[in-house]
């Protein structure tokens, strides 16, 4: 998993960006969390196992290094793989 200094790094480009919290999720292993949506806006960046997630009508396979963005109100969900993952979550609220 990525350092500090990265997580640093991330929250630091996400403020400049205007997103006003960030935070580090962990899920378990082959957790699944149905359709739903948030009263933010997100930008994540997964940095440890695998997820799927489903927004619009199409699933994306997200491994550690790749990026996510939902807008406020976007409906989705969201599949974790056999080891869990982590990801760094932004949020503009």
């Amino acid at each position: 998993m990525a350092g500090a200094d990265d997580f640093a790094r991330f929250a630091a480009a996400a403020a400049a960006a205007g997103y006003d919290e960030t935070q580090v999720r962990d899920w378990p292993a082959a957790a699944v969390v149905d359709q739903h949506d948030h009263p933010f806006a997100v930008l994540a960046r997964v940095v440890a196992g695998e997820m799927w997630l489903t927004a619009e009508g199409a699933t994306r396979h997200l491994r550690p290094g790749d990026e996510f963005t939902l807008a406020a109100g976007q409906p989705h969900a969201e599949r974790y793989g056999a080891s869990g993952a982590t990801y760094w979550v932004a949020r503009r609220h």
